[in-house]
């Protein structure tokens, strides 16, 4: 038995309550991360050592949705689980001892959107530790890599989850509400995890930096009206949003649009990162210059015949947006500096195309 299993084994009897509890609801529970990918050791930003949170800052207490969370020194070893927090921490110059795979946009078996696979290449990683959880986290698999602490500040873990993941390291959760942590507080709450603050506060800038120079190519985005929406051609009596308080949502708010009053005067409550209308409530939309949505022509023309979807403005105009479902570009929608800085430019001509075709 290695050390990191003895570690594990140790833990059990701390575990076992918790990971009843936890493990119950998944249907895949097995540590299935590859024999041949090791846990690498994290590798700092060169200026990582200069401007990293003094010892004498510590310890530094992170309040989140389930409490508080209290790091007693800078972590060495950083995990990640679920939705891209991964993504910040390699932006930040460290690879992280192990991450969850990405369940969306992967276009093969790696696990892998093109950005990580990008940054991992550059900073000479070619054999991440990825759990392989997306049916549910593998306690065990992330035990193993024996964190110093687990990021998961854009994610949708539960109080067991969290309970859970607390007696193998210190946990940095979402602030909030699950999956309502924009690209800016993923990037702010994880690099304080990281005791690299600073870093993330100019990690931060950076990235606005881009999207301000990108977004200067296309003055005719501001004050535009636009909804993030997705149909079913399943299902056209329902539609499903994303709100402001989503990433989704948020990115497009940064670009120099809003949401419509008549949508957002349907939120009650203002974290929810999502909000279903049903077809008969489809007026909601009329104000939107442009709708945002996952889909392809043929979803596109399915909306458009519907008798009472193809009279939202923005259907008849075909001032829409809709990105191929499952792929890195539909990923990107929900934004990391490493996803921005890869997909922004495709991703701002989408968008550039249907507003030309709006008449708000």
């Amino acid at each position: 038995m290695n050390a990191l299993n003895r570690r594990f084994s140790l833990r059990l009897p701390l575990l076992a309550a918790a990971l009843t509890l936890a493990l119950a609801g998944c249907s895949s529970t097995s540590n299935n991360a590859p024999a041949s990918s090791p846990s690498p050791s994290p590798s700092a930003a060169p200026t990582a050592a200069a401007t990293a949170t003094p010892a004498s800052d510590y310890p530094i207490v992170i309040k989140h949705a389930f409490g508080e969370t209290t790091i007693d020194s800078k972590p060495e070893r950083v995990a990640t689980v679920q939705w891209a927090n991964h993504d910040v921490v390699l932006a930040l110059g460290v690879v992280p001892v192990g991450f969850s795979a990405a369940n969306y946009g992967v276009q093969d078996d790696s696990g892998l959107l093109p950005w990580t696979a990008a940054k991992l290449k550059e900073l000479g990683v070619d054999k991440p530790n990825v759990y392989q959880d997306t049916d549910g986290l593998d306690f065990e698999a992330i035990s193993d890599s024996d964190p110093d602490v687990i990021l998961a500040s854009y994610s949708g873990i539960t109080q067991e989850d969290y309970d859970t993941l607390s007696q193998i390291a210190p946990v940095v959760p979402y602030e909030k509400a699950p999956w309502a942590t924009t690209w800016r507080e993923q990037v702010l709450l994880n690099a304080t995890g990281m005791g690299m603050k600073a870093e993330g506060e100019q990690l931060i800038k950076d990235t606005e930096a881009l999207i301000q120079e990108k977004a200067a190519a296309y003055p005719q985005f501001k004050g535009k009206k636009v909804v993030w929406v997705n149909f079913s051609a399943k299902d056209m009596s329902q539609l499903h949003l994303y709100t402001p308080a989503d990433p989704r949502g948020e990115f497009l708010i940064s670009l120099g649009m809003d949401y419509p009053e008549s949508v957002t005067s349907q939120i009650t409550d203002p974290t929810a990162y999502s909000l279903k209308l049903s077809a008969e409530n489809a007026d909601a939309l009329s104000d939107a210059d442009i709708l945002v949505g996952y889909g392809d022509e043929a979803l596109y023309e399915a909306v458009k015949a519907d008798p009472v979807l193809g009279k939202i403005p923005a259907i008849q105009r075909g001032s829409v947006v809709f990105i191929g479902n499952g792929t890195p570009l539909a990923a990107a929608g929900n934004p990391n500096p490493l996803s921005i800085a890869y997909t922004i430019d495709d991703y701002l001509k989408l968008i550039g195309d249907a507003v030309s075709k709006s008449n708000g």
